[in-house]
Formats: structure tokens, sequence, C-alpha cells
């Protein structure tokens, strides 16, 4: 008998419409042909997938991956490659780069850079600025745009967007999602005489609650008035929780595996500036809000923030050190573990990380294990025990927050464009990541 399937994943627990079915998988070229039963024999290739959970392929919407301009750091190479170490099958790329994605020449430059060295898909946002407002419309025309990202608080780099009408007017002409990190230029330089010299722990009282308030009103308030869709990234903060389970008409939420996980003081008196970020990690109170907030459906995704610096810049004494850690090889991991330990369903992380990254940005066909739909799959094991540890983290930077920390629930392998990409904590085809469609 003839081959009729490249690929076959055989006897694999998959996601399929919010629920698990024992079905097979059968893949031609970059497509998946049929879901249901399949002889083997029908296929070139047979992964034998029983034990195993096959959910669509996870996304991470909030990654830095620093070029060009800080190749000590990551690059677009190295970050994607420990995407697939994590599961992670497609990411967003954010424009705080040296210099900077604002413009249509920058932008080409970065897919031109991906072209044939990322291991994961790949989109990029288009950086705000207070003068490139006239652009916008036109970002629909960029392949592989998958919004535009604004800072209205000063952070890493030199992107900024502070007057309140260059705000306003970026989420008027935006023709896509507007990503903001949301923290208020204006209360952070006011409230700078509260960083106390090496003590991190002051990075909370200097960047509170407040200030990540004032900013989330305001940027609710313009995407209301105009009708137009904003994503606030890395909410930290119960006072924002509270305000947006009303206000998200238009709006959608994401937080971090972070502040799922770490809450203050414990972890800057453990690591010091190693946890340090913008917005900070907060308290036990904020975290429990966080938790109840993915309960009620608050949150729509988890995205990692992967952020990295180098050690040796994370050393220094605060405020000199730097903000950011990278997490985009342990958002799965780390969430997977939360699974297991009952903080949240299955099916909920899918949304998280799969369904609803594909539906609020609007990828075209991924997020679903279905025929016609790219094959993208995560393949997990929900009982393998890990320890995450510096040695395994592929990002140049060589560390993780969460170093010595003992999970369970992995995600052993990812298929990407219908190629097995990694397996086992190995990556066995690099370099096969393409631009997402939208």
């Amino acid at each position: 008998m003839s081959n009729i399937y490249d690929l076959i994943i055989k006897n694999g627990s998959c996601f399929i419409s919010n629920k698990i079915e024992q079905v097979d998988i059968g893949i031609n070229n970059d497509k998946i042909s049929k879901v249901g039963l399949i002889n083997k024999t029908q296929g070139g290739k047979v992964f034998e997938a029983k034990g195993l959970t096959i959910i669509p392929g996870a996304i991470d919407t909030q990654v830095h991956f620093r070029e060009p301009g800080f190749p000590k750091k990551e690059d677009l190479e190295s970050g994607s490659e420990a995407a697939v170490l994590g599961g992670i099958t497609s990411v967003f790329e954010m424009p705080n780069t040296t210099p900077p994605t604002d413009n249509f020449d920058a932008f080409e430059d970065k897919l031109k850079r991906a072209n044939n060295r990322m291991s994961c898909n790949y989109a990029f946002y288009f950086g705000a600025t207070e003068n490139n407002t006239k652009f916008l419309k036109d970002i629909v025309q960029l392949k592989g745009c998958c919004g535009v990202k604004m800072f209205v608080g000063s952070s890493t780099g030199t992107l900024l967007v502070k007057k309140d009408e260059a705000i306003e007017e970026v989420i008027r002409v935006s023709p896509k999602v507007v990503a903001i990190h949301s923290e208020d230029e204006n209360l952070l330089q006011k409230k700078r005489d509260l960083i106390r010299k090496n003590d991190p722990k002051s990075h909370t009282d200097w960047r509170d609650s407040d200030v990540a308030m004032a900013s989330t009103k305001k940027v609710v308030s313009y995407a209301n008035k105009h009708r137009k869709r904003i994503h606030v990234l890395h909410v930290s903060s119960k006072e924002e929780i509270f305000f947006l389970k009303n206000n998200k008409d238009f709006t959608t939420v994401e937080t971090t595996p972070q502040f799922l996980t770490m809450h203050s003081p414990d972890c800057y008196e453990k690591l010091g500036t190693l946890v340090q970020m913008n917005p900070p990690i907060r308290g036990k109170d904020h975290q429990e809000a966080l938790w109840d907030a993915i309960s009620q459906g608050v949150v729509d995704i988890i995205g990692s923030d992967h952020a990295p610096h180098t050690l040796e810049e994370k050393g220094k004494q605060y405020p000199e050190s730097p903000s950011g850690m990278p997490g985009v090889q342990t958002l799965l991991p780390i969430m997977l573990n939360h699974v297991n330990n009952g903080k949240l369903s299955l099916d909920t992380l899918v949304n998280l990380v799969s369904i609803k990254p594909t539906k609020i940005f609007g990828i075209k066909n991924r997020g679903a294990i279905k025929e016609e739909n790219f094959a993208d799959l995560t393949v997990i094991d929900m009982h393998k025990q890990f320890l995450i540890s510096n040695s395994w983290i592929a990002s140049r930077c060589k560390w993780t927050p969460f170093n010595n920390y003992k999970v369970k629930g992995f995600p052993v392998g990812t298929v990407i464009n219908g190629n097995v990409v990694s397996w086992e904590s190995e990556i066995v085809l690099k370099k096969s990541g393409k631009p997402l469609i939208f």
C-alpha cells in the first residue's frame, strides 16, 4: 500500500473541541489531512504517541529576542530554539530592539533576519512612537505583522509613547490589535524617590499598582471611545483585575507564569535582581487575584514576557540592574505543573496558550487540531517529572529564575508545519519556522 500521509501521529490523547479524544492525526506537507482512525501502514513516518497528550501548538505572544542590537543576550535563532524546547510552536516578537522596529524598513529587516533561521513560527510587532501614527494604517500590508506594540511607560529600549493625545491616536488609527505595556510614565517619574539603592524589593514600591492602574484605566477608556481592540500585557495587580473584569468590551488581558508562581517579598529575598521586571512581581494578594481572574475568564492569554539579560548585567546593583528575565522555554513546564497541582484545568491552559491567541490576533489556520489547519502541535507528557535547570536553557543568557524548580507535566515534543522539530529536550530539525499568516 502506498503512503497516503507523510506523517501519522498514532494513539495520542488529542485536544479537540475542548475535550480529549483518542484519535490519530494524518499529516501531509505542512497541513493536517485527517483526524480519526488511521492505519499505520498508510504513513511514510509513524509517531507513536500512546500515553501522551497532544494540543494545538502553543503560542507565546510576548517574547523579546533582542535582535538586532544585543546578540549576547539573545538572537532570533537561539530564542526560537529555546521556544521549541519548551513546547512553543509560534512566537510574537517585540519591537524594542536597537534600532527599534518602528518603520517599514526595520520591519522588513526583521523578516529577512528570521527567514531560514528560526525553528518556530513567528510574527513581529510594529513599534508605536509619538511620530509614526501616520504609517500605522498601512501595517495590514506587512507580512508576519501580529499587531502594534505601545510602551506607555518606559522600560527596556527607547520606545515610549508618553503624551495622552499620542496614546489615544495610536489606539484610534491602528488597524490591528494594540498590545500595551501599561504603566503611567508621569507617575513613574514622580515616584522615582521610592527607589532604594541595592534593594530590588523597592522595585514594587516605585512601580506600584497605582502606576499600572492609572495607565490601564486610560488606555481602556480610549479603546472604548474609539471601539478599537487593545491587549493589556503582563497584568500584575489586583486593582487592574478588578477593573478589567467589567471593562472587556474591547480589551483582552495577558498575565505571565512569573506572576502566577512567584510573589514578593519572598522572590526578591531569594533571587534579588534576577526577578526584577517591569511591571514587577507583586505580593501574594495580587497573585491570588490573578488566579481568580483565570478561573473567571478575565485573563485571555498567558505570555512569557521572555526578556533575557546576561547574568553579568543582572548582577549590577539595583537600580542599575536591567529589568527582565527569560521565560519562553519555561512557560509551558511551569503552567503544566500548575495544572497537575489543580490550579487550572488543561482545557483552560490550552485556551490561554493556543486557542485564544489565535482568535484574538486572527492567526489563520492554526489554534485547533482539525483538517486543513497547519500541523502545529505540542506533545505533552502529563506525568513526566523534570527539574528545570540553567544547563537546560537554550537562550543565550543561559539562566532561568526557575533554576532547580521541579515540575510535573512536560512538553516532550513539537510538530511545526508538519515536521517533528523537537523531541525529549533535543532539537531534531532546525530553522523550519515560517511567518504566521493573519
